[in-house]
């Protein structure tokens, strides 16, 4: 690819893979259906949000909705992640405990 050709990688980030995956496979897994999750995800989009970040709020939304992953127990885990993270050597597999 030259530098005059657009970019037309479907994720920019490997995170955006990651959340891809665990969309489809809690779709799969009949979490919540995908029509359901095209018209909250279209909706988030139709706010204005940035695509991949709607992308989250929406998957975090539903299931805060269905009561799989309430906020309070996202931030908890986001923060230990965090700590653990800050506390692993580079190179190491982080481990929460």
């Amino acid at each position: 690819m030259t530098g005059s050709e657009p970019d037309h990688a479907p994720f920019q980030a490997p995170w955006q893979a990651q959340l891809f995956g665990v969309t489809v496979a809690l779709a799969d897994a009949g979490v919540f259906t995908w029509p359901d999750w095209i018209r909250a995800l279209g909706a988030e989009i139709a706010r204005g949000t940035p695509y991949w970040e709607a992308w989250l709020v929406t998957l975090e939304k539903l299931l805060a909705g269905l009561g799989v992953a309430l906020p309070p127990e996202v931030a908890a885990l986001a923060h230990l992640w965090e700590e653990a993270a800050h506390a692993t050597p580079h190179g190491q597999p982080i481990l929460l405990e």
